[in-house]
């Protein structure tokens, strides 16, 4: 039995990552010495698509790895852990990263690979160059004018349960009762 066919046995014909059952493919897993079953897996045009071209990613795609990162295999495992880590600037998949297991040696084939779009995720900062995560609180460091709201974020405002934005520059908080984006550049870590 070749590869491919192992692979279909194995995932039931069906996308290892997503569970999509349209135009399958078998993908090597880097670093990769010998191909085979042990370091490849089937996914869809989709999900090959998205992992070749990290700029074209559809963040909520990925929610299917809720359910893929818990797989048996430990190929699938690497990939999510992977996968998961290159979306780590949203919450749920942050949550979901920090509750993946890996043993010493699947984690060792994880980080393994230097992806470059790893490296290009950008921290969001704060103006003193504080790293924000989700639900940090700040406090605003200057009068901001709320354009469309009517009113005036004061000085020394604390805006609580902050969500990070894909713009690092940029954060989303309640202030007077009304979600808004406020920019980094304007903030202090609390």
């Amino acid at each position: 039995m070749n590869t491919e066919q192992t692979l279909m046995q194995r995932c039931g014909s069906k996308c290892e990552l997503c569970s999509s059952d349209s135009n399958l493919t078998v993908y090597e897993v880097p670093p990769v010495s010998t191909p085979n079953a042990d370091s490849s897996i089937m996914i869809c045009d989709a999900c090959h698509g998205q992992i070749n071209n990290p700029g074209d990613m559809d963040v909520n795609h990925w929610r299917c790895l809720n359910d893929s990162m818990w797989s048996q295999v430990p190929v699938v495992q690497v990939m999510a852990w992977r996968l998961l880590k290159r979306l780590s600037t949203e919450s749920w998949a942050q949550d979901l990263f920090e509750m993946l297991y890996l043993d010493d040696k699947l984690r060792e084939w994880a980080e393994a690979v230097s992806d470059e779009s790893y490296d290009d995720v950008v921290p969001t900062k704060d103006s003193n160059g504080n790293i924000l995560q989700d639900g940090d609180t700040v406090t605003l460091i200057k009068d901001l004018d709320v354009k469309g709201a009517g009113f005036t974020a004061k000085r020394g405002t604390a805006v609580r349960g902050i969500s990070l934005t894909s713009n690092p520059e940029q954060i989303e908080g309640r202030v007077n009762g009304m979600r808004i984006v406020l920019l980094t550049c304007f903030l202090k870590k609390s």
